[in-house]
């Protein structure tokens, strides 16, 4: 992919990020180039827009090779393997940082005058950049952003390494990416114009967006923020039913994931355009939340199946079907509580998930069911084409070409929407109920 500019791939990053409009979202650019970026995904999700002031620290005699980066707040970051693949001294390194240093301080003083830093505490923090290399001046940023008490942070770019949520999974709650291709050499290669952006023009950028307040969207649908009642737990979600519904699809995340998952708002944003509601909701309370409880199938499943009761009684949902919508572990979820004898699920969509995690109940299970899986997770695929077999409902396995796990390629998420949207419609009328 090659993007004729920033604000073309500004545009089409906010568009892709377009389920968080509406919610408290602060977006962060980083200057210079990520500035144009994130200046159309602020103007795509109606948010304030700041810079995050980050330098980058460049081996002396290769200034454009990242070994590390400084940011606000005293944040520093430093590439070990770089730093030694390039035998760079701890002298040489403090005299960048001492250059660069000076230069981040200017930078605040230039790009905003005298307002002060937009407050990010308690927030959704976007940050964005025009791409992402070493990812070091990323990393720092992320961590200024949850230094400064970010409640989530979603590092969003146009395109990164094929490897990078390998690299930066740990400084994020969400990645997002449009791009990741095997032959990356420089975050240049892929635009069209990639010429220099001034300082003038960070500006400019922060000037046209000052006095907009986070959470000034309109959002998707009306999304009611809701507890649902589980057994003897409240759990924290969220309910959009666009008027004259045809019915409501409950989302079941998957593994360290939440009502927040960017891929999963993506499906729903789609369904919502449908006519389709949607409940996104958290399986597990904050204090349950570790590895070892989320691949616990039926625990999942019971909180589903004491959603959907809850669901049911609320009067948005009167006389409504319900589906299913589940991703990777939520699979196997969603999959175990539609084979309750009185489940009355209309049908199930599985996003790359692990319906063989459901083992013997599968057979059991009435409602139509969709498996969507990418053709570069062959393991994932296998295991699918497994449960497909012992499943005696209307099914189908659909694959999306080129797609990996996580359905991150271009076209790979919006394939998976309109399989969802397309299997819904089809199979939830009224006399499913």
């Amino acid at each position: 992919m090659v993007f004729v500019d920033r604000l073309e791939a500004g545009r089409q990053l906010g568009a892709r990020l377009r389920h968080l409009r509406g919610e408290d979202v602060v977006v962060l650019g980083l200057p210079r180039g990520g500035v144009p970026v994130a200046a159309e995904v602020a103007d795509a999700l109606d948010a304030p827009l700041d810079v995050c002031l980050v330098r980058k620290l460049g081996v002396p005699f290769q200034p454009e090779l990242a070994m590390g980066a400084l940011g606000e707040d005293g944040v520093r970051v430093i590439n070990d393997q770089v730093v030694q693949g390039a035998r760079v001294t701890e002298g040489e390194i403090a005299q960048v940082e001492e250059r660069e240093r000076e230069v981040l301080e200017r930078g605040g003083r230039r790009y905003r005058g005298a307002r002060a830093p937009v407050a990010v505490e308690g927030r959704t923090v976007v940050v964005v950049d025009d791409g992402v290399a070493t990812g070091s001046t990323a990393r720092a940023a992320c961590r200024i952003a949850r230094a400064r008490g970010a409640a989530r942070i979603v590092l969003a770019v146009p395109v990164a390494p094929w490897d990078w949520t390998e690299r930066l999974g740990g400084e994020a709650d969400d990645l997002v990416c449009l791009d990741t291709p095997r032959d990356f050499f420089a975050v240049g290669q892929f635009y069209a114009d990639f010429s220099e952006v001034d300082d003038e023009e960070v500006a400019d950028c922060l000037r046209r967006t000052a006095g907009r307040s986070p959470g000034s969207g309109s959002g998707a649908g009306g999304q009611e923020e809701v507890e649902v009642v589980a057994g003897a737990v409240r759990l924290e979600g969220g309910l959009t039913v666009p008027e004259s519904a045809t019915g409501i699809v409950i989302f079941a995340h998957g593994s360290g994931s939440s009502r927040h998952s960017p891929r999963d708002r993506f499906v729903a944003e789609g369904l919502n355009r449908a006519g389709l509601g949607t409940l996104l909701f958290d399986l597990l309370t904050e204090e349950e939340r570790d590895r070892a409880e989320v691949f616990e199938t039926g625990l999942l499943a019971g909180r589903l199946t004491d959603a959907t009761r809850w669901l049911r009684r609320q009067p948005a949902a009167e006389g409504l079907p319900i589906g299913y919508f589940g991703a990777d572990g939520g699979a196997a979820a969603v999959l175990w509580a539609a084979a309750e004898p009185e489940a009355r699920i209309a049908a199930v969509v599985s996003r790359g998930g692990r319906p063989d995690l459901a083992g013997p109940r599968l057979p059991a299970v009435t409602a139509p069911t969709l498996l969507v899986v990418g053709s570069a997770d062959p393991g994932v695929r296998d295991l699918n084409r497994q449960a497909q077999a012992q499943l005696r409902s209307e099914n189908r396995l659909a694959i999306v070409p080129g797609a990996t796990h996580l359905f991150e390629e271009p076209g790979a998420l919006e394939a998976v929407t309109d399989l969802a949207r397309h299997w819904f419609t089809d199979h939830m009328a009224p006399a499913h109920v």
